[in-house]
């Protein structure tokens, strides 16, 4: 006799046997990232942008690559990161919350570095090495405040020009962090946190409360076929069913758009209820796509939506506009 599951059963079993958490893998991150955006650039209409994050993305992997294991924390800093640490075992919260997290002068020292690498690119535009140049002439206290913005998404007080660059130094933290730390006990607290989350928290990263850039479908092996939504900062990714809401997590009026003659890897995806979308790629049209690199290679896209009447659940984090007024 064939045993017929009820959707309850079905839905705990998947939560069993999915993968659900996917942690970056730091030792080619960025250096995919950079070689996808050149592929992208080539006779593209923001060619010159995309070329440009490239080159900061190259910057990224070579300061990763560069960076020793994190010392264990002592003193205050010990004392602030086992209180936070125990409040996500507490509380089933990411365990490397990027809000409020007690950051060290690592991540400026990382800043810099990416600063002097673009700014020493010999097609470098003045705008950029101006950006960069404010950036390495701002206070430690400055500095600390724009990467708080940036970390809590913020636009109001964001340097536009700058924001790709601290975002990046950001991003290698966040990156270096999951790779240093103990994340046999963090994979344990994010999927705890993932499968415990409530409504209002399960659309950020398990790992670090950051929100997703895109989603996924992927095509290899052990993921085939599961959707997973990619981490703005530290790159891990998290499961979730598809034709699901990222933003609201409605299943109604969810629907699919892609530019005519674009590329059949990338759509987006569009909710009804909340009136939001975000972008979602597909691995089996293209093993290649990269979440953050082709979320800004389809820029194009963005503007459809926009002249729909749809608005994006969170933004890229390479690219910033200035707030108005």
């Amino acid at each position: 006799m064939q045993r017929i599951l009820d959707p309850a059963q079905i839905e705990s079993f998947a939560q069993r046997t999915i993968p659900r958490i996917r942690l970056p893998d730091s030792a080619s991150l960025f250096a995919r990232r950079a070689e996808r955006l050149r592929k992208l650039g080539k006779n593209h209409a923001v060619g010159d942008y995309l070329r440009l994050m490239a080159a900061v993305s190259d910057a990224q992997q070579a300061a990763l690559d560069t960076l020793p294991l994190l010392p264990s924390p002592s003193g205050q800093v010990a004392d602030q990161v086992e209180q936070r640490m125990a409040q996500a075992r507490t509380h089933a919260m990411p365990p490397l919350q990027a809000s409020g997290w007690p950051r060290d002068s690592r991540w400026r020292t990382i800043l810099n570095e990416l600063c002097d690498a673009v700014a020493a690119l010999p097609d470098s535009p003045d705008a950029v090495r101006a950006a960069c140049a404010r950036v390495r002439e701002r206070q430690t206290a400055q500095l600390e405040e724009q990467a708080d913005l940036l970390l809590a998404a913020g636009t109001h007080g964001v340097d536009a020009e700058a924001a790709p660059f601290i975002m990046a130094a950001l991003q290698v933290y966040w990156v270096h962090l999951v790779a240093s730390l103990n994340m046999d006990a963090a994979r344990d607290l994010a999927i705890e946190h993932h499968s415990a989350a409530t409504v209002d928290v399960s659309g950020v990263c398990p790992v670090c409360g950051t929100l997703p850039v895109v989603s996924v479908v992927r095509a290899d092996k052990q993921y085939q076929g599961y959707r997973y939504l990619h981490c703005a900062l530290c790159a891990t990714e998290w499961h979730l069913v598809r034709v699901k809401c990222s933003h609201c997590l409605s299943t109604e009026g969810i629907a699919y758009q892609s530019i005519e003659g674009g590329s059949e890897a990338v759509r987006a995806e569009s909710c009804e209820h909340c009136h939001t979308y975000r972008k979602i790629l597909y691995q089996e049209k293209d093993m290649d796509v990269e979440p953050v690199a082709d979320d800004l290679g389809s820029l194009a896209l963005d503007l459809l939506m926009a002249e729909e009447g749809y608005h994006r659940g969170s933004g890229n984090p390479l690219l910033w506009q200035a707030s108005e007024g």
